[in-house]
This record gives structure tokens, C-alpha cells and sequence, in this order.
């Protein structure tokens, strides 16, 4: 893959924008604008958890011994979750297999590996899991709508062919359209693809304002990282169907059928756990109300004793 790629938007006038993957070198190693992005989501999204974790009784020292934990080992996840569903690739390959500065990270393989240390970490520092996933979610999708400027630096994670205004082409992209037309897909390499990666930035950016406002109206705990899976899984359902370069199993897309999965499930449990809220308190209202009227009947009959009493004494 060339270091530099002249990205053409043939549809907003000819723009032309000159990228090179490489931000610079030390020691003669490159160091890649992908690494640097995905750092640079990864920072701003500790930064600002830890500056809100006070509101929801988190200590920000646990937010830095969860990242240690979390940081590195969903890094391993997102690569070996992008490994094993493109085997083809990497087979025989060690190094290749750990070489990540150029890209190939699975999201999905990171998130899910992030939730499970979460919930372990929680448990060992006995803090409420549900709390601590409200409070980081948000900052998870903004890292997430940060890191896919990565992909466009490496032009890689765009979809099929679009006439629309912003489609873009670069060298890389052709000649990757070329060989998915001579593996017999219904590719052009000379026409603009759909940028799915701002798509997914845009789509993320989107949640993300929304959750924020969303855990200040939540109901019950949870329901903040509920929404997350909820609106990215919905999001990334509809992006994923327009990519070229899905992780497949069989003839399925595996994010794409992940994201259906984390949808429905998760909707289905925050209608029940709504649907079980509003019954309790339905419940608690009802139980209210009868001891009020049992407390006005009580009230009353003391009345009547009181008042009982006092004519004894008047006929006395």
C-alpha cells in the first residue's frame, strides 16, 4: 500500500486531497496517522470519563486502573476478532498477525472485550457494572467516531460505487476495486464509492450527543449503555450493508448480523425493564394510596373515639 493517496471527489467540483499514512518517522520507523487517531480518540475518551466520573460516584483512579486493564486487551481483541474472520490473510503469517500500525481492528472485538473486563473489573472493585458502563458509553462512541478518520487516512472501510456528491476514489481504492471485480464482485473502480467510514463518524458523533443528554433523563441504571448498543448496533446494520470489505462468514455479514442481534436484544430488554419499572411503581402506587386510605380511616375512628369519650364525660 503506497504511503500517499490523492483522494478525489470527481462529484464536488474535482477536490483533490493529498494524504500520506505516514505522520513521520523516528529512528527511520513510521509512525502512522491510523495509530495516531485511534490514540487520540482512546485519550480524549479517558480524559473526559475521568473528568465525569465524580458525578457518578466512580473515583477517576478506578477509570485509569480500568483502562489499563481494558486498553490493551481489547486492542488484542479487535485484532484477533479481525484475524479470525480473514484468515485468508494472515495464515502462516505471525508477524503480520501482530502488526497493527497500519491497521485492521475489528470494533466489534474491542467492544466486546472492553464490556467483559469491565464487568470483571467491577466486580473486583465491587462497583456497580451498570454505572460504571452509563458513565463510559458515551466517551466510547466518541472514540469510536474519532478513530474511523483513521480508515480515511488509509482509505480503506468504504462502500460500493455512489453518483452522489461526496463520493470519493483515490489510487488505493481503484486498485482495490480491481481486484474485487476479478474476484466477480459488482465493483467499478473508475466510479466513486460511498464513504462509509464518515458515515459511521457522523453516525457515532450523533449518538454520542444524544446519550449524553439521554443519561440525564435515563430512568433506570444501564439503560445509557442500552441505548449505546441500541443506536450504534442500528446504525452500523444499515453502514455495513454498504461496504466492500465486510468480514464474512459464509455469505453473511458478520458485523452486520452482530449489529441485528445487539439491536433487537437490547431493545427487547429496556422495553421489559421499563415495562417491569413502570409496573412497580404502578404497584408502590397503589400501596401508597391504600395506606393513605387506611391511615384517613384510622384518623377517623379516633375521631369518633375522641369524640366517644368526650360525651361520656359530658353525661358524667
Amino acid at each position: 500500500m503506497s504511503n500517499v493517496n490523492h483522494v478525489q471527489f470527481p462529484n464536488l467540483g474535482g477536490l483533490e486531497i493529498t494524504i500520506d499514512n505516514v505522520a513521520f518517522k523516528i529512528f527511520g520507523l513510521p509512525v502512522y496517522w491510523y495509530g495516531i487517531i485511534i490514540s487520540l480518540g482512546f485519550i480524549v475518551a479517558v480524559v473526559l470519563a475521568m473528568r465525569d466520573s465524580k458525578n457518578f460516584g466512580i473515583e477517576p483512579d478506578n477509570v485509569i486502573d480500568l483502562v489499563l486493564f481494558a486498553a490493551p486487551l481489547s486492542i488484542i481483541g479487535a485484532r484477533l476478532y479481525y484475524v479470525i474472520f480473514n484468515w485468508s490473510e494472515f495464515q502462516g503469517d505471525i508477524l503480520a498477525i501482530i502488526n497493527i500500525r497500519t491497521g485492521g481492528l475489528a470494533i466489534y472485538g474491542g467492544i466486546i472485550t472492553a464490556v467483559l473486563v469491565t464487568y470483571f473489573f467491577s466486580k473486583a472493585k465491587k462497583i456497580d457494572v451498570l454505572k460504571l458502563l452509563d458513565m463510559g458509553s458515551p466517551y466510547l462512541i466518541l472514540a469510536q467516531a474519532i478513530g474511523r478518520w483513521g480508515n480515511f487516512i488509509n482509505q480503506e472501510a468504504f462502500g460500493v460505487n455512489t453518483n452522489l456528491p461526496w463520493g470519493m476514489t483515490s489510487e488505493t481504492i481503484k486498485a482495490q476495486l480491481s481486484i474485487m471485480r476479478d474476484s466477480g464482485m459488482n465493483v467499478n473502480p473508475e466510479l466513486p464509492v460511498h464513504p462509509t467510514f464518515l458515515y459511521e463518524s457522523l453516525w457515532n458523533l450523533g449518538v454520542f450527543l444524544f446519550l449524553m443528554w439521554f443519561r440525564k433523563h435515563k430512568k433506570l441504571r444501564g439503560e445509557v449503555f442500552l441505548g449505546y448498543v441500541i443506536l450504534y448496533g442500528a446504525g452500523r446494520t444499515w453502514i455495513e450493508g454498504l461496504r466492500t470489505d465486510s468480514l464474512m462468514l459464509g455469505p453473511f455479514r458478520i458485523s452486520q448480523v452482530l449489529s441485528v442481534i445487539f439491536t433487537v436484544v437490547c431493545t427487547i430488554v429496556f422495553l421489559v425493564r421499563r415495562r417491569k419499572n413502570s409496573q412497580s411503581q404502578e404497584e408502590m402506587g397503589q400501596i401508597s394510596e391504600y395506606n393513605a386510605i387506611l391511615m384517613e380511616v384510622k384518623g377517623e375512628k379516633e375521631i369518633d373515639k375522641d369524640t366517644d369519650l368526650k360525651n361520656d364525660d359530658e353525661e358524667l
